[in-house]
């Protein structure tokens, strides 16, 4: 293999899916588990039934508090700020790099101190593996949301739900809410 070609092949898993949209003639089936059946622990430990977000568009993010895309937490904050119809719910993971060490208590004050982070912050879960959380497993399994198995690759993926409770787009680490694809799937 020309080197040229090793290093177009070595370089596609970190550019290929960094977007992924719900294929047209994919919608759920109304009777089908959806994202509003969960029900799940805030980082305050308070129970949050997500069905109170019937109607909204939400933006699921695996978080972490000492990673590279951590400085996303003030981008969301931002964008949470001029969109408050929009829900977001940060969910902190330490699956990539033991990168998000800390308790909910320490992930809360972390947030509030360093990035003013208003928006929901979920209690430390599972995002990846046989481990996962409910929810993600939902996100996850095209048998369950009707399209996605794409995981998280790392920390501050982001995983948009419609109006109707159903996931439509997938977004790898490096998306961020100003940019272009993300605007974009959130005006469909």
């Amino acid at each position: 293999m020309k080197i040229g070609s090793l290093l177009t092949a070595l370089a596609l898993p970190f550019t290929q899916n960094t977007a992924l949209s719900r294929p047209n003639g994919t919608e759920m089936n109304a009777a089908a588990p959806n994202f509003y059946q969960f029900k799940m622990k805030g980082i305050d430990g308070k129970e949050i039934d997500f069905s109170q977000f019937k109607g909204k568009k939400i933006i699921v993010l695996n978080t972490a508090s000492k990673c590279g895309y951590t400085p996303q937490y003030a981008d969301w904050e931002k964008f949470h700020q001029a969109n408050k119809d929009i829900v977001i719910l940060g969910f902190p993971a330490n699956e990539f790099g033991g990168q998000e060490p800390g308790t909910n208590s320490e992930i809360a004050t972390f947030c509030q101190k360093n990035y003013g982070v208003s928006f929901q912050m979920m209690e430390k879960v599972v995002v990846k593996g046989a481990e996962k959380c409910n929810l993600y497993a939902w996100l996850t399994d095209k048998s369950k949301n009707g399209w996605n198995e794409k995981e998280p690759s790392w920390n501050f993926c982001k995983y948009v739900i419609n109006e109707k409770g159903e996931l439509v787009n997938f977004f790898a680490s490096g998306v961020k809410p100003t940019s272009p694809e993300f605007i974009a799937a959130l005006n469909k």
